[in-house]
């Protein structure tokens, strides 16, 4: 499988290729259909998996590529939780040397994924809109009536 981009920009996975038309399938959507073979060309410097990848949004994407360990994303469901805190308070409430703590919050913010503010005169960070977004995505409302009670109901 590779990716193809049509004539208009728009890429997808090739699936099939006959002598005059090629059956393709939009990553974003999964709708599959066929493209006459002169409206498609190769595109070398994405691989199918990445394209596939770009049925994921973005925010989510960030995210995952980003968020390599439990802890991490436990920092973020935190900062979700009780909105921006310091780095006093990161450092006091949580198991983080302040190296560790430093090393993360610099990736995530590299990623779009925190923001510096300021909380109570200090510096503290913030979630950006993009990993709220993210966040509420992978993780399921509460009081939606999705939750079991433990009982099998």
């Amino acid at each position: 499988m590779k990716t193809v981009e049509d004539d208009t920009g728009k890429r997808y996975l090739l699936l099939k290729q006959s002598d005059s038309a090629s059956l393709v399938r939009d990553p974003k959507n999964g709708n599959e259909c066929y493209i006459q073979n002169d409206r498609l060309e190769a595109v070398g410097e994405e691989s199918a998996l990445e394209t596939a990848a770009r049925s994921v949004s973005d925010p989510v994407l960030t995210l995952l590529t980003n968020v390599h360990d439990e802890e991490t994303l436990g920092l973020l469901v935190e900062l979700s939780e009780r909105g921006a805190l310091g780095v006093r308070t990161l450092l006091d409430g949580y198991d983080f040397c302040e190296s560790d703590l430093h090393g993360r919050l610099t990736v995530l913010s590299a990623a779009g994924l925190l923001e510096e503010t300021e909380v109570t005169g200090e510096r503290g960070y913030r979630l950006t809109e993009d990993c709220e977004t993210a966040l509420e995505t992978i993780r399921p409302s509460i009081g939606s009536g999705t939750e079991t009670t433990g009982d099998g109901s």
